[in-house]
């Protein structure tokens, strides 16, 4: 399936629109990560922990959003949008939507 943050994908014609698909994902925070994210906070550098959860509640979120697409009968989700939003302490929602689409 083809994911853009573009409104077209070049070389390819949409046939056909099947409005707005999304997939959400709420993770908190590890405990074994936050100590790794303290002593970095101490020493400075990248939280890798932090930056692994991340990218894989955006991974979740895409695989969401990429099966009610299917569900559709899509084969491409256009103007790809990510949010997030803090839901309560230690937890946060990443959000990706997009409009469905058929493509040739």
């Amino acid at each position: 399936m083809d994911l853009t943050n573009t409104e077209e994908i070049p070389g390819k014609k949409i046939t056909a629109f099947y409005g707005v698909v999304s997939g959400s994902t709420v993770r908190t925070k590890h405990a074994g990560r936050d100590i790794m994210a303290s002593l970095k906070n101490i020493f400075g550098g990248e939280l890798k922990g932090y930056t692994e959860l991340l990218q894989e509640s955006r991974d979740e979120a895409i695989e969401r959003m990429k099966s009610q697409a299917k569900q559709l009968g899509a084969n491409a989700v256009v103007n790809v949008r990510f949010s997030t939003s803090s839901v309560a302490a230690g937890a946060a929602e990443i959000y990706v939507y997009g409009t469905a689409v058929s493509v040739e």
